[in-house]
């Protein structure tokens, strides 16, 4: 069986930097603080580390070709990794199943879950596979 490292999954460079600034963060602010502290907090780290970033990208949500709604990802960094951020004492699996629907709406390969609210940060990194363009 073969070993598999962080590296070898799509993007990683970039999500492993991302991963750094949230642990920066994390381990300057603690855990505590509202979602939106820590959002603030990142996007500082992102441009400190110059990745290329969109905070509270809106994303139209569609059912039967019909639109139903919107939804607002915390971030877009690189135009390749979707972010979302969660200040929880610990990630349940409905954040997690957040985070892939929002992989999916945004027709996103790569996405990272961070919570901020434990006593050290969490992360799950996700992936899917595309959808194909119609």
């Amino acid at each position: 069986m073969e070993n598999l490292e962080m590296s070898t999954y799509k993007h990683s460079d970039i999500t492993e930097k991302i991963i750094g600034c949230a642990m920066k963060v994390h381990r300057t602010l603690g855990n505590g603080f509202q979602e939106v502290i820590y959002q603030r907090a990142l996007a500082i780290e992102f441009e400190e580390n110059n990745l290329g970033f969109v905070r509270e990208q809106e994303q139209s949500i569609f059912y039967n070709n019909f639109q139903i709604g919107t939804r607002r990802v915390d971030f877009f960094v690189e135009n390749k990794i979707l972010v979302e951020l969660k200040a929880v004492k610990e990630l349940e699996n409905v954040h997690l199943a957040q985070a892939i629907n929002y992989l999916e709406a945004f027709n996103m390969e790569v996405g990272l879950l961070l919570n901020f609210g434990s006593t050290s940060l969490q992360f799950k990194r996700l992936q899917r596979k595309p959808k194909p363009k119609s």
